[in-house]
């Protein structure tokens, strides 16, 4: 038996799938895999198949005018694609987390195209696809051109296709918002962005139940960071420090959450730069914190940060608000020793 990869279009309409894949089956074609693509021509059937060793593409041809099909793809396969589509594409998302670089590669594979080409930024090429051309954006910056004779591109290959650039493009903003801190004292710690699997990292900091926690981790509308180092005890991270934005509006609100240990080094400034960074990123206009009235060393904080007009005291808290594009410290990548 030989593999074959099989690609025609047909009605879509109730039966005609099964007509195809009985005029396969009276020529002893078994069939491994099957997709369906919807276009607007018609139902274009993907199939993976074991056809015996002594019939010719012309008969697979045969087979498949016979069983209603039509702009038929006929080519052999190897064994590796006995794995199924959401498999294959699984795998290689795995691999470009593991590679970022390796993004073309796996477009290429991904597709079973021909070659791709990258394009820098500022070349006039639009993306989307026709019958043999695809183009993507970079996230990284240019653009990608996947090139395939035939079969014809779909629109679920082109879904596929965008979806892997999609992880591609998380892990590249992810690896920006992830950065090195150097206190004054000389200690290092990792900044980066939450993610649910810090659950049982800020467990220590936060006396919250398990679902506050993933609202804290994973907010709907905002951000939050964490500050880690290793612990040397254990080699595993340690999580030192929190800082939560939520916008609600034009406004985000933050609250910023230091280890007692790591208090009045700088960590408190550091990420609360970074906060409203973001939040001038997404247009708000304002971030207030609220803040315990004791705690001076970050109502100094905010002040340092722009803070502007009366604090609202409420009982224990005091309510600062922090305008956003507000005049920044000079010593911006060097934290502050309090906070």
């Amino acid at each position: 038996m030989a593999l074959w990869r099989i690609r025609a279009t047909v009605d879509d309409r109730p039966g005609y799938l099964s007509v195809l894949t009985a005029s396969l089956a009276l020529r002893s074609v078994n069939i491994l895999a099957v997709q369906v693509h919807t276009t607007e021509e018609g139902a274009v059937d993907d199939f993976l198949v074991d056809a015996p060793d002594t019939m010719s593409e012309q008969e697979l041809h045969a087979a498949i005018t016979r069983g209603r099909g039509r702009d038929a793809f006929v080519t052999r396969a190897e064994a590796q694609g006995l794995a199924d589509q959401p498999t294959r594409a699984l795998a290689l998302a795995g691999r470009i987390v593991h590679d970022p670089e390796a993004l073309g590669e796996a477009l290429v594979a991904l597709l079973d195209a021909a070659e791709v080409r990258w394009r820098p930024a500022g070349s006039v090429v639009l993306h989307g696809y026709d019958e043999q051309r695809m183009t993507l954006i970079d996230p990284a910056g240019g653009t990608y051109e996947v090139l395939r004779p035939a079969p014809a591109f779909t629109p679920a290959e082109y879904a596929r296709a965008q979806a892997l650039v999609e992880v591609s493009g998380s892990l590249l903003r992810r690896s920006a918002e992830q950065t090195t801190l150097l206190l004054p004292d000389g200690a290092e710690l990792l900044v980066r962005e939450a993610t649910a699997e810090d659950l049982d990292g800020v467990r220590h900091l936060h006396g919250w139940s398990d679902a506050r926690l993933r609202r804290l981790l994973e907010p709907s509308n905002g951000l939050t960071l964490l500050a880690a180092c290793d612990d040397p005890a254990t080699g595993e991270e340690h999580v030192v420090a929190t800082a939560a934005l939520r916008a609600e509006g034009d406004l985000g609100e933050v609250a910023v959450l230091v280890e007692d240990a790591w208090q009045r080094r700088g960590i408190g400034t550091a990420l609360l730069r970074r906060l409203t960074g973001w939040a001038a990123r997404a247009d708000l206009e304002a971030v207030v914190a609220h803040v315990a009235a004791e705690n001076v060393a970050m109502l100094r904080t905010l002040r340092r940060l722009g803070a502007t007009g009366p604090a609202d005291r409420d009982g224990a808290m005091v309510t600062v608000t922090l305008p956003v594009g507000a005049r920044r410290p000079a010593t911006d990548e060097t934290p502050a020793t309090s906070g």
